[in-house]
């Protein structure tokens, strides 16, 4: 059995130790990190007895207050949201996470003064320590879990204008103002489970596997990496449930070849509209990922001090797994800080392919 362990302080993407203790369903590592699994949208504790999950599929978390305002909802079966932190300034952390999360409707009651009135901290004191833990400001983190609940009231509920009202938005004008960034789409759309939107996709054979393009009238909603065809297309069924799919190699073709082009190295740069669900920071992260040239990579930490924000390291990891536009938007080029391979959404042994044969293109090429 695994011996009890601290977490690094700087990120958790150096996660071979903590996938052993997932592999290990070690109890004494209960209370130090959290994973998520992207294929299930859950999030659980290291010992978990639930079916483990592929490798690529893990996420790893300090809290679970970081796995939730990442999308993932807490485990039923091992109640992951449950367990008392061992770290005390983590687990403070945790705490002002479930304060939040308990007057999120109540917006007077999570402003940075009220929140260091109700745990008796200063306020830049308690701003600081919460951003190093968590990487978002505690401001940042209520407005992804407002969103998280916007997008669980869509799915509950037919009255839209109730389902805004009842996440804590002060005006559906907002909401509506910042959907395409938020939601990727309006409200009502999103509530529909993508309802009324045509997405046409096509699934090539590439030696990555088989690549799926698929693409609104808006521009590409997701590039994904499989390992068969039959795979691929459930992805996107999955994601997209009501949408009507269909087929189309021919009118796809103009995207495909520039995109197989930017892969074998004859198009240095790609200039393809893109339709994905994400937020603003998602957004910032997933263009500095794309300011990496080719044959390059960055850590972790160094894509948050290129953003600008040096201690969100776990958000940007968060942010970077999140992607669904392989290849366009370059995840593959993170790395750890100490030059080892990293999760990747695809599969490690795809990002390893990636990465060698990036490194042996042409110089005369750069991206």
């Amino acid at each position: 059995m695994y011996e009890s362990f601290s977490l690094p302080d700087e990120h958790l993407t150096d996660d071979y130790p903590l996938w052993q203790h997932v592999v290990a369903r070690d109890p004494a590592a209960d209370g130090t990190f959290v994973y998520g699994v992207q294929s299930t949208g859950v999030y659980c504790r290291p010992s978990c007895k639930s079916r483990r999950p592929k490798r690529e599929n893990v996420q790893f978390f300090q809290l679970p207050a970081a796995a939730e305002a990442a999308g993932f909802r807490a485990c039923k079966r091992c109640r992951p949201n449950t367990v008392a932190m061992q770290d005390s300034q983590v687990a403070l952390i945790q705490s002002i996470c479930d304060h939040i999360n308990t007057y999120l409707t109540e917006p007077d009651l999570l402003s940075l003064e009220a929140l260091s009135a109700a745990f008796h901290f200063d306020p830049h004191h308690l701003q600081d320590i919460f951003k190093r833990v968590l990487g978002l400001t505690p401001r940042q983190y209520a407005d992804a879990q407002r969103l998280q609940l916007l997008k669980v009231n869509l799915r509950e509920t037919d009255n839209v204008a109730d389902a805004i009202h009842s996440a804590g938005y002060g005006s559906s004008s907002r909401v509506y103002e910042r959907a395409d960034t938020h939601l990727g789409m309006t409200p009502a759309t999103y509530q529909q489970k993508g309802q009324g939107m045509h997405i046409q996709y096509t699934v090539i054979e590439t030696y990555l596997g088989q690549m799926l393009i698929g693409a609104t009238e808006r521009g590409i909603c997701a590039i994904t990496l499989h390992t068969t065809e039959e795979e691929a297309v459930t992805a996107l069924h999955e994601e997209y449930p009501r949408a009507t799919l269909s087929r189309e190699d021919t009118t796809l073709q103009t995207w495909v070849a520039a995109i197989m082009a930017h892969v074998e190295g004859r198009l240095p740069h790609l200039d393809l509209p893109l339709d994905i669900q994400a937020t603003a920071f998602q957004w910032k992260v997933w263009g500095a990922l794309q300011q990496i040239p080719r044959g390059e990579t960055r850590s972790y930490a160094q894509i948050a001090d290129a953003i600008g924000q040096p201690e969100a390291v776990r958000a940007v990891a968060s942010a970077i797994g999140s992607n669904r536009a392989a290849i366009v938007i370059p995840c593959h080029r993170v790395i750890g800080k100490d030059g080892k391979l990293t999760g990747y959404r695809w599969g490690i042994e795809r990002k390893r392919i990636l990465l060698e044969h990036e490194e042996a293109m042409p110089a005369s090429l750069p991206l």
